[in-house]
């Protein structure tokens, strides 16, 4: 048995994590590419710090407010119809920022590609708990993540040759948002040939592969539910779901915080062209690249989720500090923004390995959904303090202290949660094998693994 598992994890991971990680790609790509746009567009349509910063964010409010439902429609519905849904839906709006004039214009289009992403994220969280075991999903989430630096690497280079065209007299900064809005619309339709809702739907799996992968989750799902029970009302208030939301707020507000100003933050320090600036940008994503995926194996391997978590929020958090200190030294201030870039986004395929361990299928839909919606408030809430601390004090520095400031917080909440008595697979350094599975359900958990 044990080869059949290991056929039909390789299998597994093969035909899906290719696919989706490409699919974030362009995700990620259509959310950040105002980052480099704005290097053109905010002159040409005269935005101020302030309203840049207020519509880049905004796309998180139209997130919101979708993004619990859309969870539960890939747990209860169909991963694929409503990824596809996603996807084609918000190449079409990223095609229409393009063609903004206006600051409201700019609002209203940031705000309904958000409401089209909206679910996209934590469906494939939802959607990787039908295909991997909890033993394995923390490198999943990992390699699947890996799609963020691997979207900047790609995105800002690319960005930076475009805002340099000027076709059809449309200024570079438009042909970015059309450019990068048509594959996704694309990706929409391969979704729905491509993917494959669960194991037992899947034709490309040999027989006994899929009656392994299947008995795995199987025996998994048994598992949690002999130890806890969650309906959906029940998860969304219980204490760890609350605050894992919190440390995704915080979490996100210092990275997307960071994402979306470091292009202009790097202008303003160097005075350099765009295309200079764009390929500065993109180099904090080749460590970001491998801090992924190394902390990813890493936590697998050991099987602990809170430090792994928080480290890498600290670490980037000091160099942020670390960065207003240096700023009027070119080269070491470069260099301090790239540690903490290369350590910002380190932190999320570990966290997402929690709620999908602490509860059942519905619940931990609905889990996810909230906590990412929650969450991505902080993708407001950053870009917006940035901008409106600038029109205040004529410096970023006072918006990047704010956001080290949420780093170094949220990791101080990761590490305040207490480990469970049972690790994430039941197999951990927490796992206590001689509770039954009557005691188990007499217990009422309190925690998230370790």
């Amino acid at each position: 048995m044990q080869e059949v598992g290991a056929r039909a994890r390789r299998r597994i991971g093969r035909r899906l994590l290719p696919f989706l990680f490409l699919l974030y790609i362009i995700a990620f790509l259509d959310r950040v590419n105002v980052a480099y746009a704005a290097l053109g567009m905010t002159e040409d349509l005269g935005f101020s710090p302030e309203v840049f910063g207020f519509g880049a964010g905004i796309f998180f409010i139209g997130y919101f407010l979708l993004e619990i439902p859309g969870a539960l429609l890939v747990e209860k519905w169909s991963a694929r119809g409503w990824i596809a849904r996603i996807l084609i839906t918000w190449g079409i709006a990223t095609v229409v920022i393009g063609m903004v004039h206006t600051a409201q214009q700019f609002y209203w289009a940031r705000f309904f590609l958000g409401m089209a992403e909206a679910g996209f994220f934590p469906g494939i969280i939802v959607y990787l708990t039908h295909w991997f075991r909890a033993a394995d999903r923390a490198k999943a989430v990992a390699l699947f993540m890996a799609a963020i630096p691997i979207s900047n690497m790609i995105g800002a280079p690319l960005a930076g040759v475009i805002l340099g065209v000027d076709w059809a007299g449309l200024p570079g900064w438009r042909w970015i948002f059309f450019l990068e809005g048509v594959p996704a619309i694309v990706c929409g339709v391969i979704t729905i040939f491509y993917l494959t809702d669960r194991p037992q739907q899947a034709r490309w799996l040999p027989a006994d592969e899929r009656d392994w992968i299947m008995a795995e989750l199987e025996k998994e799902k048994r598992e949690k539910k002999a130890r806890m029970h969650f309906s959906v009302w029940q998860a969304l208030r219980h204490r760890d779901v609350l605050l894992l939301a919190l440390v995704y707020f915080l979490a996100v507000t210092g990275s997307y915080g960071v994402s979306f100003w470091l292009p202009t933050i790097l202008k303003q320090l160097s005075g350099l062209s765009n295309l200079t600036v764009s390929l500065i940008s993109a180099a904090p994503y080749v460590l970001l690249l491998f801090t992924m995926i190394l902390v990813g194996w890493s936590s697998d391997r050991r099987q602990e989720r809170r430090w792994h978590t928080a480290v890498p929020l600290l670490i980037a958090g000091g160099a942020l500090a670390a960065s207003i200190a240096v700023r009027s030294h070119l080269t070491a201030a470069i260099l301090v923004l790239t540690l903490a870039t290369g350590f910002i986004w380190t932190f999320a395929p570990i966290f997402w390995a929690l709620p999908t361990a602490i509860l059942t299928e519905a619940a931990a839909a609905a889990s996810i959904g909230f906590i990412n919606s929650v969450g991505n408030l902080g993708g407001f809430a950053g870009p917006y303090a940035v901008g409106y601390l600038e029109k205040l004090t004529g410096s970023t520095s006072a918006g990047i202290a704010c956001l080290a400031a949420t780093l170094v917080l949220a990791a101080i909440v990761v590490l305040s949660l207490r480990p469970s008595e049972l690790a994430a697979t039941g197999r951990g350094p927490g796992a206590k094998p001689n509770i039954t599975a009557v005691e188990q359900r007499q217990r009422r958990p309190r925690s998230i693994p370790a």
